[in-house]
């Protein structure tokens, strides 16, 4: 085991580890994250997502020592009460059906309006092509990413708790 501490939405957590467990684990097991989901294991669906330099970081493939800086997480994106422009376009357009993707999909969609604010829609599929959903709802997902890129959000939501 070896002392890790990572920087996660701001805050810094220290955890005994074995250093090749993978980010996802830590995450959810040791600091309670519910966004990053466990899907394949194999870093193929994109449902373990996370930000780590501006790149939507497969955390299920990530071991814990190799992360030298700050993650973001879903859990992350909303501030003061106020959900992240993402989240919101994902309300307004009624994107989840089962849910289990949205982690993967809103964190990737951040990763490339980040990186390109205004894509197109052939960049936005490019851009999203790794984030299997089972459910179907890319068309959904593209609208939500393109209401962002427009900045045509009805208006921010409060976080309920």
């Amino acid at each position: 085991m070896s002392s890790i501490t990572l920087k996660v939405n701001g805050r810094a957590h220290t955890v005994d580890v074995e250093p090749a467990t993978p980010l996802l684990y830590v995450l959810r097991n040791d600091l309670g994250l519910q966004g990053p989901r466990f899907g394949c294991g194999l870093g193929q669906c994109g449902a373990c997502a996370v930000i780590i330099n501006g790149v939507a970081t497969r955390s299920c493939v990530t071991p814990v020592s190799g992360v030298r800086a700050e993650v973001t997480t879903l859990e992350g994106l909303s501030a003061g009460g106020t959900l992240h422009p993402l989240q919101q376009a994902w309300i307004e357009e009624q994107v989840p059906q089962c849910g289990f993707c949205q982690n993967g999909q809103i964190m990737t969609a951040k990763a490339l309006l980040d990186h390109n604010p205004h894509p197109t829609d052939a960049e936005i599929r490019a851009g999203m092509e790794g984030v299997l959903c089972r459910c179907m709802t890319y068309f959904r997902i593209q609208a939500a990413i393109k209401r962002v890129a427009r900045g045509t959000l009805s208006s921010a939501a409060e976080v309920t708790k």
